[in-house]
């Protein structure tokens, strides 16, 4: 377990008029997906069945996942005392499912089960660490920096368990990197576009997954700078089984630098 919980936050200091409307309405989507790692705990349980050593660390992630969801999602009722975090989440658990009753990773092997936790992770120390440099709410500012600490730490958990995966599964480099880019295409699947939903559209909303996307998009891009990326293509690149620092991190941060400024100009001007 980390060294934080609920009641070591001081709530006290919540300030509402330093609190970004834009950036709540991504705090209420990244709550649902957080709350929701129970979920992750008993699909990661059927993968790794009979991995005591795996299954005793994923228990403990489970319960700080949740606990992120749970702070994050206080801290949106504070800055909204209209929205229902608990109908929130029955909505997006109804509209979105893992697939809990498989017996084998989606990603082919275990090994590729850790890459693809790994690429998680980095995503989520990465953006949690944009929000806390980001927003002027001090509440705000302490959870991000909590939850981004332990996301880096669920990393190096999830690092050490591939290593001894890939003494097993063996996979190269290139199989390596096509699981890897693989989840990172993922990451404008249905679970953050149907959270953004539930989270903020009227109950008689359809959902539009592009659309639902693409604003939970146009409110994360602007938030990073060079250092969340250069750290992020670091880890990628470490799990992948490449140099992480050096010219090729150079190139790649420079590339999503670009990428996300892009997009996050194009994405703003259609008022996404």
């Amino acid at each position: 377990m980390g060294n934080w919980t609920l009641e070591t936050i001081a709530w006290d200091r919540f300030d509402a008029s330093k609190v970004d409307p834009e950036i709540l309405r991504n705090i209420k989507a990244a709550a649902l997906v957080e709350r929701n790692g129970g979920d992750y705990g008993i699909y990661l349980g059927r993968v790794f069945a009979g991995d005591v050593l795996f299954m005793d660390a994923v228990d403990n992630w489970v319960v700080e996942e949740v606990q992120h969801g749970l702070a994050l999602g206080r801290w949106a009722q504070l800055a909204d005392p209209t929205w229902d975090f608990d109908a929130a989440f029955e909505r997006f658990r109804t509209g979105y499912k893992l697939p809990l009753h498989v017996n084998e990773s989606v990603r082919g092997s275990q090994a590729g089960e850790m890459i693809a936790r790994c690429i998680v992770e980095t995503g989520t120390s990465s953006y949690y660490s944009a929000l806390k440099d980001a927003t002027e709410e001090p509440v705000l500012k302490q959870v991000c920096q909590k939850i981004a600490a332990d996301e880096f730490r669920h990393y190096k958990l999830f690092y050490e368990h591939l290593n001894r995966c890939l003494q097993r599964d063996r996979l190269n480099r290139w199989a390596r990197l096509r699981i890897g880019w693989g989840r990172l295409a993922e990451s404008e699947d249905d679970e953050l576009a149907y959270a953004y939903f539930a989270a903020n559209e009227p109950v008689d909303a359809v959902y539009d997954r592009k659309r639902n996307m693409q604003a939970y998009a146009r409110r994360a891009y602007p938030l990073y700078r060079q250092t969340h990326v250069q750290r992020a293509i670091a880890m990628v690149l470490k799990t992948i089984g490449l140099e992480p620092q050096g010219r090729l991190n150079n190139l790649m941060t420079r590339a999503g630098l670009w990428f996300l400024r892009r997009n996050a100009a194009r994405l703003a001007a259609q008022n996404a």
